[in-house]
């Protein structure tokens, strides 16, 4: 994609998704998911994210399906055929 065409897809997707802060708050949180979950560092950040974003799942192909994080949201692999 041309840099363009990025900012154009980012656009569209800031208007249809909340978009979570970089904040403390985030940071603090993503290494409390990290230590207790085991995650990388970044897979924690984006943990932390869509918690503070209230969802209840979240979509990766590199965690575990299934998962449930803190009692409130769930990782689903999208790509999974007999789930």
């Amino acid at each position: 994609m041309s840099f363009a065409e990025i900012r154009e897809y980012l656009v569209t997707n800031r208007a249809i998704c909340d978009v979570q802060p970089w904040t403390v708050e985030t940071h603090l949180l993503g290494l409390d998911m990290a230590e207790r979950y085991g995650f990388s560092v970044y897979h924690s950040l984006i943990v932390s994210a869509a918690l503070l974003s209230n969802c209840t799942t979240l979509f990766s192909e590199d965690m575990q399906h299934s998962q449930k994080i803190e009692n409130t949201m769930a990782i689903s692999n999208p790509f999974l055929t007999n789930i």
